[in-house]
């Protein structure tokens, strides 16, 4: 049976360091971001999740003139308004409850380097005001304080929404999303650069054979074609997490085509289309598997589905971010306005 075997990764050597992949589409990628990282600017990353947009910040940065300055990285989905402006500001003592001592905020901490601002998409308009301020005027003031701190810090922001659209839907300020997006990088989708996938599998194969004690260097010719046909709504991550759990599963010193789930092995929705974002893919996704069925002759099939699977969705994610909406808006990867509508749409705006 034809096999490939699994190549170091110093082999063919990645453009950025630690970034794996030689497709055009990454070329691309690659030569914006040495352009962008001799610069000051501002720089907007565009991708979905699990693209890789971090990597590409801290390329960023270590080929900047701030290398030998801090990088530091900020989720701004991962906290409350509130926390989250705590966050990059700090505070004072008293502040507020809870504020035994003063304390420093990213902002200050990232004083002469760069800062990371992920998921800029789910903060809230109230936040972005204070962010505009400190683009335009590097200066802020600690939560409960009145003194002006001036920092010297480069932007690089990262969204997994489309925040023109964004601002369209007034969930995002125009002139902070003009301020961020001096230099946009679109960093594509797996399943956009399918060529780089045998490069990736043999990157992560080494890793996880070296953090095993394992040595699975072959990869069945099947379970290669599998993982290119697949359509990776979790991109590279996705990738990653199937790699790590062959690695640790298989038996022999081969990446075999049923140490792959099932969703790899079948195939999926068909090339092209994504979960989450593609409305043909999920439909096909949902029919699939049997979670919703209608007779074949009832109408408007299709917007029904949608809705039903998006209605779903929203209250699973509800529950388990306890009904915060912030915290589940991030999840979800939408504005908290626009999960505002959905739940009253949909009748979720209490608990059940």
């Amino acid at each position: 049976m034809a096999t490939y075997t699994a190549r170091h990764a110093t082999d063919t050597g990645p453009p950025l360091s630690g970034i794996i992949g030689s497709s055009p589409a990454m070329e691309e990628v690659y030569r914006t971001t040495r352009r962008v990282a001799r610069s000051n600017a501002s720089v907007l990353l565009l991708g979905e999740t699990g693209t890789g947009k971090e990597l590409i910040a801290t390329a960023i940065h270590h080929l900047s003139n701030r290398a030998t300055g801090p990088f530091v990285r900020v989720n701004c989905g991962a906290l409350s308004e509130s926390l989250l402006e705590s966050e990059l500001f700090g505070h004072v003592h008293g502040a507020f409850t809870g504020a035994i001592k003063n304390r420093t905020g990213r902002f200050e901490a990232a004083h002469t380097g760069t800062l990371f601002l992920d998921e800029i998409n789910s903060t809230s308009r109230m936040l972005q005001v204070k962010l505009l301020r400190v683009l335009q005027e590097r200066e802020f003031e600690r939560v409960g304080d009145t003194q002006t701190i001036q920092v010297d810090v480069r932007v690089i922001a990262a969204s997994n929404r489309n925040l023109r659209d964004l601002v369209e839907d007034h969930g995002f300020r125009e002139d902070l999303y003009w301020r961020l997006n001096v230099v946009p990088v679109e960093i594509p989708p797996l399943r956009h650069r399918r060529d780089d996938i045998p490069q990736l599998v043999t990157h992560f194969l080494n890793h996880y054979n070296e953090v095993n004690d394992r040595y699975v260097v072959h990869i069945e010719r099947r379970a290669m074609e599998a993982l290119q046909d697949y359509h990776w709504p979790g991109n590279v991550r996705e990738l990653q997490n199937y790699v790590e759990r062959a690695v640790v599963m298989a038996e022999g010193d081969e990446l075999t085509l049923d140490l792959l789930p099932p969703v790899v092995r079948d195939g999926g929705p068909p090339r092209g289309g994504r979960r989450g974002d593609d409305i043909d893919s999920l439909t096909y996704e949902v029919v699939q598997q049997g979670l919703l069925t209608a007779p074949p002759d009832e109408e408007n099939l299709h917007s029904k589905i949608v809705n039903r699977v998006e209605k779903e969705l929203i209250a699973q994610v509800m529950l388990s971010c306890n009904y915060v909406q912030t915290k589940a808006a991030a999840r979800l990867g939408i504005n908290r306005n626009t999960l505002h509508k959905k739940l009253k749409e949909y009748d979720l705006e209490t608990p059940p």
